[in-house]
């Protein structure tokens, strides 16, 4: 792997050293402050290309929220030298695939696309997130959309509990928002609102740009040189953790078919070494279908359809996260096994062959997932926004499989001992 920090002396190009042929991963850093990182895959015949925006909703002020997602649907409408159809038109020509994401504390514009257009996919998206129109015939249009999108979140009861455990975990902080706003500050957002928030952080030192595919690193930084020669400095973003204990309860009554029922345990950040043995613990719990919970909750009592854990983990804290969708009559009875499971795992750990499955699916799973170019792209992006690095794969593989029974021990004990939040969205009373 080729890396490089900081621009170059003479305002041009930091580029790798010298990468030889074996060399699949490489890094450029640009005198503009954008950072560029490829994957080259010679086997498939296409390329993913990502611009990442270190930019996600808990970065917003409060009479703003809402405005990264707002910016993500503005900036496929156009561009001063394209149209929204325009640019729809060359992603279809080609047979191309494009879309764009708003995650808490990022933003994320890709493409996918054979690989001999890989200029043209390259100079389309970096002119969408560097000049883009923002007119307020579009601003007011899309106000519509995702004040649509908004009313229907709130009519979708098995999204709305996750939301509403953030709100719990979260209280007050910036990360327990909903990443679409609110009704009140979409309907209040102006045009200027949101190219002031474009023009403070949509900077190139505040982006990544991301390529994996059939490409060559030096023609990625040929076209990115020439599209971001120079921008805006970046406004500092400044991330306070949350302190506010959570709310032991939440609960939203609706005459709804099923409840759907969250429980949630504060974690810890992305950053944290013990991260791995979290993962194997999540996967013991409620990751697949070997877990205790889909065993036990689904397989064996049949209870619910849809049963699982996850964890998110962010810059300064984090979640694990048990969902169980059932009938209004089985909530106690779901919520028991739920408790019945945490504290078996709390007296007596995983077993081994607990531990044998759970790290075999973590890295099966991590190197199934790798086989397109897309989820390459992803995993640059993702690593480069969240850490500023990339983790080299057999590092991360080492990682997972040296997580002993120990570990995982210790992560019950910094995540299950400490108190939660029950969350739930139904006909329930808790």
């Amino acid at each position: 792997m080729a890396i490089v920090v900081g621009p170059a002396a003479d305002g041009g190009v930091a580029d790798a050293a010298a990468a030889d042929s074996t060399t699949l991963i490489e890094q450029t850093t640009l005198a503009s402050g954008l950072r560029i990182v490829t994957e080259r895959m010679p086997e498939p015949r296409s390329v993913s290309l990502g611009c990442w925006v270190g930019t996600g909703s808990r970065d917003e002020a409060p009479d703003i929220q809402g405005a990264s997602h707002f910016l993500e649907h503005l900036l496929f409408k156009g561009t001063t030298t394209r149209d929204a159809r325009q640019i729809a038109e060359a992603v279809d020509a080609v047979g191309g695939e494009m879309n764009a994401f708003t995650a808490k504390e990022h933003t994320a514009y890709y493409m996918r696309l054979p690989a001999p257009h890989l200029a043209m996919g390259l100079d389309l998206l970096a002119d969408v997130v560097t000049d883009p129109t923002l007119s307020p015939e579009d601003v007011d249009a899309e106000r519509q959309v995702i004040l649509e999108e908004l009313h229907l979140s709130e009519d979708e009861p098995d999204e709305r509990v996750h939301t509403l455990v953030h709100e719990a975990m979260f209280p007050g902080h910036p990360l327990g928002r909903e990443v679409l706003g609110t009704i009140d500050t979409i309907e209040a957002m102006s045009r200027q609102d949101i190219f002031n928030f474009f023009s403070e952080r949509y900077g190139p030192a505040n982006v990544v740009v991301v390529a994996a595919g059939d490409l060559h690193h030096g023609d990625v930084v040929d076209v990115m040189t020439d599209r971001f020669r120079t921008g805006a400095s970046v406004a500092a973003i400044e991330r306070t953790p949350p302190v506010a204990d959570a709310q032991p309860l939440a609960v939203i009554r609706r005459d709804t078919e099923q409840a759907h029922l969250a429980v949630a345990w504060p974690a810890f950040s992305e950053h944290d070494d013990d991260r791995f043995a979290l993962a194997v613990l999540n996967q013991v719990l409620g990751g697949g279908l070997s877990s205790r919970l889909f065993q036990e909750i689904r397989e064996r009592r049949g209870l619910a359809y849809s049963v699982y854990s996850y964890s998110a983990l962010y810059d300064d804290a984090g979640l694990l996260v048990i969902y169980a969708g059932t009938g209004p009559d089985k909530v106690g009875e779901v919520r028991g096994l739920i408790n019945a499971e945490v504290d078996s795992l709390r007296a007596d750990g995983l077993t081994a062959h607990e531990l044998f499955v759970a790290k075999g699916y973590l890295e099966g799973s991590l190197l199934l997932g790798l086989e397109d170019s897309g989820s390459r792209m992803g995993r640059l992006g993702s690593n480069m926004v969240a850490r500023g690095e990339i983790t080299d794969l057999d590092r991360h593989l080492e990682r997972i499989q040296a997580v002993s029974l120990d570990d995982v021990s210790k992560v019950i004990g910094r995540v299950l001992d400490a108190p939660g939040s029950v969350c739930a969205v139904g006909p329930v009373e808790l």
